[in-house]
């Protein structure tokens, strides 16, 4: 089987268009403040976003912020002319589509459009003319995980030479009225592992990767930030909004995903400032990690971001190519003390060496979805 290489990378989220504003930020390690939405239809407790900087709030974000991501990434691969194979594919993970269509479609003229849910992937496949499998994901907020994973399949199992993966979310009413209704929106900001957090902050944001088999990234020269090692998925089979909480899973999949050397030089955890996650997820990676849990540091990227939802995962495989290509880890958003019963390593100081070329991206979602992939140097 051949290696899967990443290629390039396209970012969208709160801090602004591109990977490189994403990797300034990073650096900076300021936490962006969440705004009220813009919607006064929306009768929430707390009605926070983290929101992609734009004028056009409406119809059609979701496609416009998935597409912007897209034509990043197939520049920073070099390949943005129409010269790939047949053998192109797309695969793109979502919690909620392009849902403002279905709410303002049905608040309007029901029933004057077709807006299914394998939307936005199609949407990418026809606007560039990729012949591949196109293939939409909807497993909740690990939506981008599964994504990246099922395409990674694609190229190692020789069904695809390039594809076209990651995730995207963009406001949608109904899916923030739920978070507020779960009462498990932080009205302050999203605090993972701080000892007072009290939810997430819901976020927009489209993270994209292109993924090529080595002989197609190698035969046309191209750059490289990465492979991806291993993947690992599993279901809790517990419950539809909470984690197992002995996070059994969650540890077969991460460990899935390590394979047999376990070597880690970095987590990029779910972590997504819900007093229950932060908890499972700092108990399961002290399991995995063992006496090295001490020294593997971990980056919150939801502390910089919000959560993304189906952009989440896919977000945060984007962070972990910028990392291994610059060696080393950004400092983590500062909180305010963290929670003494989650164990984990957080530099807030500044950033430290990734001593180990090899990242791990953690999604979980309701369901009890689990995926845990791992990024790392090709050689």
């Amino acid at each position: 089987m051949t290696d899967v290489l990443v290629t390039g990378v396209g970012a969208v989220t709160c801090q602004g268009y591109g990977a490189a504003v994403l990797r300034a930020a990073m650096a900076g390690a300021l936490p962006p403040v969440p705004e009220r939405i813009p919607d006064p239809g929306a009768n929430l407790r707390h009605p926070l976003m983290h929101r992609v900087p734009d004028a056009a709030f409406g119809d059609g974000r979701a496609g416009r912020l998935l597409n912007s991501a897209v034509s990043e990434a197939l520049r920073d691969a070099g390949l943005e002319r129409r010269d790939w194979p047949m053998r192109i594919g797309v695969v793109i993970g979502s919690c909620m589509g392009e849902a403002m269509l279905h709410e303002s479609g049905r608040s309007r003229e029901p029933g004057t459009g077709w807006n299914p849910t394998f939307r936005l992937a199609s949407e990418v496949g026809e606007r560039l003319g990729a012949f591949g499998v196109n293939v939409s994901i909807s497993n909740a907020c690990a939506a981008g995980g599964f994504a990246l994973s099922v395409a990674a399949d694609m190229v190692r199992g020789g069904e695809a030479d390039v594809v076209i993966a990651g995730g995207v979310d963009a406001y949608s009413r109904v899916g923030w009225a739920s978070f507020d209704r779960l009462g498990a929106i932080d009205p302050v900001r999203c605090r993972p592992f701080d000892r007072d957090r009290r939810g997430t902050v819901l976020a927009e944001g489209a993270g994209i990767l292109v993924l090529e088999s080595a002989e197609h990234a190698y035969g046309r020269g191209a750059a490289v930030y990465g492979r991806v090692a291993g993947a690992g998925w599993s279901c809790d089979a517990h419950h539809l909004t909470a984690p197992e909480p002995s996070g059994e899973q969650i540890v077969r999949a991460m460990r899935e995903a390590l394979g047999e050397s376990g070597r880690l030089g970095c987590v990029i955890p779910h972590g997504t400032g819900t007093r229950l996650n932060d908890l499972v997820e700092s108990r399961a990676l002290r399991t995995v990690l063992g006496e090295r849990a001490d020294k593997v540091p971990l980056y919150s990227i939801k502390a910089l971001l919000g959560h993304t939802g189906g952009a989440a995962a896919a977000l945060g495989a984007v962070a972990a190519a910028l990392i291994l290509r610059s060696g080393t880890v950004p400092p983590n958003v500062a909180i305010g003390e963290q929670d003494p019963e989650c164990e984990v390593y957080l530099p807030v100081d500044g950033p430290v060496r990734l001593r180990t070329p090899r990242i791990m991206v953690n999604a979980y979602a309701f369901g009890g979805n689990n995926a845990s992939f791992v990024l790392e140097e090709a050689a």
